[in-house]
């Protein structure tokens, strides 16, 4: 018994040391060296070097002087990466309905003079609740109440909102977005001059 008991120890320990300690320090070191951005969780920070967020998660904005992005349905609070979930509302939930009113309403109240057609990212959330990005034309929504809120001119959002614009992954995964995390901090920095 002894001398079947003590291979199957030592190969234990080995493959222990081996798919335990050495492989998750290889490739920790190697996610370090070939992208330390990313494998340090994406991490934004402003003008002063504070940490504000992670690009990779959306932050709850609700300031007339930024950018809003997308509903989050995550509990207990807003973009809450513990507990990464849509509402899982179907589409004929009365819920979901009176959530959508809820949030045009919002829309309409922080900028009675917009006429135009509410985005559906802007009303709707994400199947993740996390998600940081809004299409360019919920930017572009967003503009004038931004521009009377700081009192800049709408053509330099524009201009700011076109710097921030991603265009599609490799050219032709997914669609063009916009960061919004990234967009109020280039936001606040130039305001801020």
């Amino acid at each position: 018994m002894i001398k079947h008991l003590k291979p199957a120890i030592i190969l234990f320990g080995l493959l222990t040391l081996l798919t335990g300690v050495i492989y998750p320090l290889l490739l920790t070191g190697l996610a370090q060296w070939l992208f330390p951005i990313q494998a340090n969780g994406s991490l934004m920070t402003d003008a002063q070097g504070k940490v504000t967020g992670s690009a990779l998660i959306g932050q709850a904005f609700n300031d007339p002087k930024h950018f809003w992005g997308r509903p989050s349905a995550t509990a207990p609070f807003p973009y809450n990466a513990g507990a990464s979930s849509g509402s899982n509302l179907g589409p004929t939930n009365p819920a979901l309905i009176d959530g959508v009113k809820a949030r045009l309403q919002t829309l309409k109240d922080a900028d009675p003079g917009n006429k135009a057609p509410v985005p559906v990212d802007l009303i709707t959330g994400s199947a993740s609740g996390l998600d940081p990005h809004i299409s360019p034309a919920a930017a572009d929504y967003q503009i004038n109440r931004v521009a009377k809120a700081r009192n800049i001119k709408p053509e330099n959002l524009r201009t700011l909102v076109a710097a921030n614009t991603q265009s599609r992954q490799w050219g032709f995964l997914g669609e063009a977005r916009v960061n919004v995390l990234t967009l109020n901090l280039a936001l606040d920095a130039t305001t801020a001059k």
